[in-house]
């Protein structure tokens, strides 16, 4: 089923593995687009369990130069060890970096204690300039954020691309639910985070938005106000932005 919420095209499909595979037929199309106007593609993607089938699809998908598309990752913790699993860049190693041949993947590093995060800020801006995003990959919270722009340090007007941003309660209680830590005293409490600005910089959004628990975040993000109560609110304003659902997900429109 297919409708739309101001410029947002929605779908909404019967399970998540259904609701992958089009969302990466449709990136993966986009990408053949791109490519025949430009050299290359450049792709921010989202580290969460709620993006796995979207991932294997794409990772799966023989048809995608990846030779002429750069990557970035739209957020990671502070202060977690470089081997930790729960690390996004491992997230998206494992899933699809490591099994494409991709071009150049553009990895956040983290400021160590004492250090000043103003420089990888920076740094990471710069690239992003340097390398203009194509397309977005992301996801939804349980809070409405997108990347890590929680409600409380959300801005549509953000000066910054990049920052360091303390995570709210139920952001940190999400990774718990999804499996990514065992308890919430276990989960960083800040993290590096590109902002929202940065994110609707790109010429495409595709948000692949499955489960239950995405349920009030989804309804939210399309019935109510465009606000930064509800960050994802912001895509209805996009003019090429798709959000994808499964049955979970929809289940209160």
């Amino acid at each position: 089923m297919l409708f739309f919420q101001d410029n947002l095209t929605v779908e909404r499909f019967p399970s998540r593995e259904t609701m992958g595979r089009k969302a990466a037929a449709d990136v993966a199309a986009r990408i053949h687009s791109l490519l025949k106007q430009q050299d290359q593609v450049n792709l921010i993607f989202a580290a969460a369990p709620s993006q796995n089938e979207f991932l294997a699809a794409l990772a799966s998908d023989s048809t995608i130069e990846w030779n002429r598309i750069n990557a970035f990752h739209m957020d990671e913790y502070v202060g977690l060890p470089d081997d930790a699993p729960q690390r996004f860049s491992r997230f998206l190693q494992d899933r699809l970096f490591d099994k494409v041949p991709i071009q150049k993947v553009f990895y956040m590093t983290p400021p160590e204690e004492g250090e000043d995060p103003s420089r990888e800020c920076q740094r990471y801006t710069d690239l992003l300039k340097q390398y203009p995003t194509d397309i977005v990959c992301l996801g939804i919270g349980e809070n409405g954020h997108i990347a890590f722009n929680d409600p409380h340090v959300a801005r549509f007007d953000d000066p910054q691309w990049v920052k360091i941003v303390d995570l709210d309660a139920r952001c940190r209680l999400q990774q718990v639910h999804d499996g990514c830590f065992p308890v919430l005293e276990a989960v960083p409490t800040h993290a590096l985070t590109l902002t929202i600005p940065a994110l609707t910089a790109a010429k495409s959004l595709y948000c692949i938005v499955p489960a239950r628990t995405k349920a009030q975040a989804v309804k939210r993000t399309l019935q109510g106000p465009i606000s930064t109560e509800c960050p994802a609110s912001i895509l209805r304003r996009h003019p090429s932005a798709r959000l994808y659902l499964d049955a979970d997900s929809a289940t209160l429109l």
